[in-house]
């Protein structure tokens, strides 16, 4: 196998389509947003391009006792009375730096080949602790993209995220913008130590209104709902464990008064 391999699945017409990355990373709020886009829209969606990679994990995904070797699939869809979108997934990215660049390359490639000069990459902003009101933080790859994101609720911070954009999702901004394409990151925020449903609707709901399509969200709320199982399950362990350190008795309850 060589270095990097791209699968031509199908070819589609699209009419000036964006490109929606959604790879894993901080709370799988980016990979979790895209699978809902293609579990909403598969019916309006065609599997058009994998990517392999060396970069990638040494392994394969096994289902139903069948194998697949890990790859990046983009999937193109047309959708009604909104912009068509190529939709970035797939379960891992690349281990090493230069893989990293490797691969942004190819998927810039690939949405040129499919006439796309406009990207969405989506992902998510650690803050370090469980939150109630999820905003969505933005970056973009030049000024005059601003106004439209802060129209829709994006939020602009003085450095943040803190070390900028790690990965994909940093170099399409960065790679793209070198080429042309009108770039924007979507991060919402999230504790980072779990994956983060209510997080990934933040980021859907701001590229509805941006793209002008419709989603229904009840099986990304049934993810949020397990989700907020786990944490209530989790609050209540810390609870314990620190009434028990309350319990301990201290030197001065040990010491003797006679």
């Amino acid at each position: 196998m060589d270095e990097l391999e791209i699968d031509a699945v199908a070819e589609v017409e699209l009419d000036d389509p964006v490109l929606v990355e959604g790879l894993p990373g901080v709370g799988h709020v980016g990979s979790l947003a895209v699978e809902h886009l293609l579990e909403e829209l598969e019916a309006d969606s065609t599997l058009v391009r994998r990517v392999y990679s060396q970069e990638f994990p040494p392994q394969v995904s096994v289902e139903d006792g069948v194998t697949d070797l890990t790859c990046a699939e983009i999937h193109a869809v047309t959708v009604p009375d909104g912009r068509d979108l190529l939709l970035l997934t797939g379960d891992h990215q690349a281990q090493t730096n230069d893989g990293h660049y490797i691969l942004t390359d190819a998927f810039l490639d690939i949405a040129e080949e499919f006439g796309a000069s406009k990207l969405y990459a989506l992902g998510g902003v650690p803050t370090g602790e469980l939150i109630e009101e999820y905003a969505v933080v933005g970056a973009v790859s030049n000024e005059s993209l601003l106004e439209e994101l802060e129209d829709v609720g994006v939020e602009f911070r003085e450095d943040e995220p803190a070390g900028g954009i790690v990965g994909v999702s940093g170099l399409l901004l960065g790679l793209g913008g070198r080429r042309g394409f009108d770039g924007a990151c979507l991060m919402g925020e999230t504790s980072g130590y779990l994956v983060d449903p209510k997080s990934a609707r933040a980021v859907l709901e701001v590229l509805e209104e941006t793209l002008g399509f419709d989603l229904e969200y009840e099986s990304l709320d049934e993810r949020a709902d397990e989700m907020e199982e786990v944490i209530g399950k989790i609050q209540e362990m810390e609870q314990q464990q620190q009434q028990q350190q309350m319990d301990v008795p201290t030197d001065d309850d040990l010491r003797y008064i006679g």
